[in-house]
């Protein structure tokens, strides 16, 4: 068997295609069921000692699934390892049935010490080095947990012991990553044979912990069967950006480069097209423009001279030329929701269904955006990127954060369906489907430091930039996504979450825009 890896797979599925991929490997090619049980389990173990090698005492609560099947073998390899070990059982072993029996008959064979929820609960556990697995519930869950599993659940939770959980934490939908009721907050979940995609997004982050994964090695013609599932979504990381980055032209200039315009910044909103005007720079355009209020002029360019800035309240204020010769407009940071935004939004419209320059939205631009009550009278383009975070996802969508949130993959089909172009939804595990392909990427760079004030301005200034330089809209989002929330990475290694700033990033954005220099994939 193989062993887990911290490099998860690319391609993400829901939870009923993994179950077809563990189907087809047993069904079509003849792989035993019991074995991949015992191969779960023991990469289970094997991680759990990895984590936490002084443990000395494991608790293994076990459901009647298949997932409590993978909990009797990390029991039964436990006892041999002569660790103290209790099997809290919530549900006897007469009523499992086929691998899962299988799996208690076989643990059984080391004198397994078993109890009931209720005789663990009544009990006062203070051993020291204990670890907690669970292995409770799997992905076929589809509604809220109740009874003695969420007892269970709240029981672990409570413990204030490290938890291991097996393949998923108990009571979190695989599919959307969202808590069923009661889920378990683990410690370290490793997953099997398929990726699900609920692990990786969302609330979903907050229960998994450190995520490990092992494919059980399973063969690759199991994947590449013609009854196998496609993917569902497709995980992208830094190393995504790199075949877009190219050395440029020795004899290249500022032409080259393209010239990005960023419009935004009403009455003392100044600093958001400020930081995504510098972003622009930072990530490589040749030219950026600024068209914002006036007052915000001396601000810009003593903090960042390379701007060039025009005032509304300029005399002889003339936004077309401007926007005429743009490559690309970020239109939104700042902008906020006044007459004077709304006509700036609509001159930034009109220019771009004039000219088909392309278009990045952002912040107040999306939620004037919003203002048109339907995506019919041509407000649905393919040339622009939409960048909203749930709040704005859900204005656009007619709907609520909550509703949103609970199924965000369905949620940023609906966007793309809705609005068109390539678009993104912000949070833990962002993800964009991109163009009319109904692809969802999701990527796995970013931490919460990120949970701060101009953070999306920055991105927003970045797109603007790889698209200025070429990149078509799906690449210039998913490049971006990826070099912001690796820059986010890298400076909370040196500076830890708490604290961290939207300007914190740019020295990082840099580097990774230079990666031949920088770093390597």
């Amino acid at each position: 068997m193989n062993d887990f890896t911290t490099k998860l797979p690319r391609q993400l599925y829901r939870a009923a295609d993994v179950q077809r991929l563990d189907r087809i490997a047993i069904d079509d090619y003849g792989i035993d069921g019991f074995r991949l049980m015992q191969s779960a389990g023991a990469a289970a173990f094997t991680a759990l000692l990895d984590r936490w090698p002084q443990t000395r005492h494991l608790r293994v609560f076990v459901g009647s699934g298949n997932n409590g099947g993978d909990g009797y073998v990390v029991a039964r390899l436990a006892v041999e390892q002569g660790i103290e070990t209790r099997v809290i059982q919530l549900a006897s072993a007469d009523r499992l049935q086929g691998d899962a029996r299988r799996a208690c008959d076989w643990a059984s064979e080391k004198a397994l010490t078993t109890c009931s929820l209720s005789h663990y609960m009544a009990q006062e556990d203070a051993d020291p080095h204990t670890v907690i697995v669970d292995a409770l519930l799997g992905t076929g869950l589809a509604r809220d947990v109740s009874g003695d599993y969420a007892s269970a659940i709240r029981t672990i939770n409570d413990s204030g012991k490290p938890v291991l959980a097996i393949d998923i934490p108990s009571g979190l939908s695989a599919d959307t990553g969202c808590p069923l009721g009661d889920a378990v907050r683990a410690d370290l979940t490793v997953s099997f044979i398929g990726m699900k995609q609920g692990l990786l997004t969302g609330m979903g982050r907050d229960y998994v912990g450190t995520l490990l994964f092992s494919d059980l090695d399973i063969p690759g013609k199991v994947y590449a069967n013609a009854n196998a599932p496609e993917p569902s979504a497709w995980r992208i990381d830094i190393n995504d950006a790199t075949r877009h980055l190219l050395p440029r032209a020795r004899a290249s200039h500022k032409g080259n480069h393209g010239h990005v315009l960023v419009v935004g910044g009403d009455s003392g909103y100044g600093g958001a097209p400020l930081l995504a005007a510098e972003a622009a720079l930072r990530a490589g355009a040749g030219l950026v423009s600024l068209i914002t209020r006036s007052v915000h002029r001396p601000a810009t360019l003593a903090r960042r001279p390379e701007l060039m800035v025009q005032g509304t309240e300029d005399p002889g204020f003339n936004p077309e030329s401007l926007l005429a010769r743009a490559d690309v407009i970020v239109v939104g940071p700042g902008l906020g929701q006044s007459d004077w935004s709304r006509g700036l939004m609509q001159l930034v419209l009109a220019a771009q269904l004039a000219q088909r320059i392309p278009l990045v939205i952002d912040a107040d631009g999306l939620r004037l955006l919003a203002e048109k009550s339907s995506a019919s009278a041509g407000a649905r383009r393919d040339n622009w990127v939409l960048t909203p975070h749930p709040g704005e996802a859900a204005q656009l969508l007619g709907s609520t954060v909550a509703s949103l949130q609970a199924d965000r993959f369905a949620a940023v089909r609906a966007l793309q369906a809705r609005w068109g172009g390539s678009c993104l939804l912000k949070g833990s595990g962002s993800l964009i489907c991109e163009g009319n392909s109904s692809r969802v990427s999701l990527s796995t760079e970013g931490n919460a430091g990120m949970a701060t004030a101009g953070m999306g301005d920055v991105l927003s200034g970045i797109i603007g930039a790889l698209v200025a330089q070429g990149l078509s809209l799906a690449d210039s989002l998913r490049c971006a996504v990826v070099i912001h929330g690796e820059a986010a990475d890298l400076a909370r290694e040196q500076g830890g979450e708490r604290g961290m700033l939207a300007t914190d990033l740019f020295p990082h954005i840099r580097q990774l825009l230079n990666p031949s220099t920088a770093w390597q994939a």
